[in-house]
């Protein structure tokens, strides 16, 4: 019985150990941002706001249109961390619009894990609807990923990699 009692004692502090030794608890594995992450965008901090033309732009975000606004929220005012980075859950959001403050499109940037996307820091890109919620595309699916529009915005989003991808902030 002793010989029980004693192997029961070994697999309970065994498994304390490791239970405590978990970096669980010290940071999330993932940040998997959903609908309600992006609600009510406009009264987030507003980091930028240009009027015209961006010639740095193109023809992304209406970059070419003189007559537009582009407004760009952070959901938490952070600045890049000490190792050069944005906090995992960071939201980046950017809404282009018309002369008559029309909405042309809203587009978002939130960081992940860098296992979701390794080549850009774990950086995902979205294509929100007018609400604030993810949009979808004809077949239905999240206008979401790593290689949304076939690797636009990662491709563009490379020229700002000194700064973690961020143009704004």
């Amino acid at each position: 019985m002793y010989k029980y009692l004693k192997l029961s004692v070994a697999i309970l502090f065994a498994s304390f150990v490791l239970i405590s030794c978990s970096d669980d608890n010290d940071s999330p594995a993932d940040f998997n941002a959903t609908d309600s992450d992006f609600q009510n965008f406009r009264t987030w901090t507003l980091v930028a706001e240009k009027m015209g033309p961006d010639p740095a732009l193109g023809a992304a975000h209406e970059g070419n249109d003189e007559t537009v606004t582009r407004k760009i929220y952070i959901k938490q005012d952070v600045s890049l961390g000490t190792n050069g980075e944005y906090p995992l859950g960071t939201i980046v959001v950017k809404e282009t619009l018309k002369e008559d403050n029309s909405v042309i499109a809203i587009t978002a940037m939130a960081k992940r894990d860098k296992s979701f996307n390794s080549s850009h820091k774990g950086w995902e890109w979205f294509i929100l609807a007018e609400n604030g919620a993810i949009g979808k595309d004809a077949n239905g699916d999240d206008m979401r990923g790593a290689n949304l529009m076939d690797g636009m915005c990662s491709g563009c989003h490379s020229t700002a990699s000194a700064k973690d991808y961020v143009f704004s902030k």
